[in-house]
């Protein structure tokens, strides 16, 4: 089975190194060290293919969970997922492995929520989260004094 030897190696390139995120099909690897949704709105703006590719992630909040959908990700392991994007994965039909499942994603200080999970927590539909998502990025390097692209 093809998708469980893509997924395997997923999980172990992601425990190898410093990832945060590695997604396999076949022999091509893409991976990411960024934290948060950052590397999943890069592929979506880039166009990247990753349709039926497996992913392997240290931390999968729903905001994450909705990315992957429209990546096309066909299964998915987690060191730890929340309970919202498990709904998700569920509600699409992607296979999901995980170790640890939490009800909600918590912010980098562990003083409250994801501001990501929050943004898209009543959020049914994948294009629109995507969209949330977008504008909630953009407000936060604003808030920060990043500069948007």
């Amino acid at each position: 089975m093809v998708m469980k030897e893509d997924l395997l190696r997923a999980k172990e390139i992601l425990m190898q190194g410093e990832y945060t995120c590695v997604l396999c099909k076949a022999e091509q690897i893409y991976s990411s060290t960024e934290r948060g949704i950052k590397p999943f709105l890069q592929w979506i703006e880039a166009g990247t293919n990753l349709k039926g590719f497996s992913a392997a992630d240290k931390v999968i909040g729903k905001a994450a969970a909705f990315l992957y959908i429209l990546l096309q990700i066909e299964t998915v392991y987690a060191k730890v997922i929340s309970e919202g994007a498990l709904q998700v994965f569920h509600a699409h039909g992607i296979s999901v492995e995980y170790d640890i499942c939490v009800p909600r994603i918590q912010n980098r200080t562990q003083t409250g929520l994801c501001p990501m999970e929050s943004a898209v927590w009543e959020i049914t539909s994948a294009q629109q989260a995507h969209a949330l998502l977008v504008q909630k990025v953009k407000e936060m390097q604003n808030t920060s004094g990043e500069t948007t692209r």
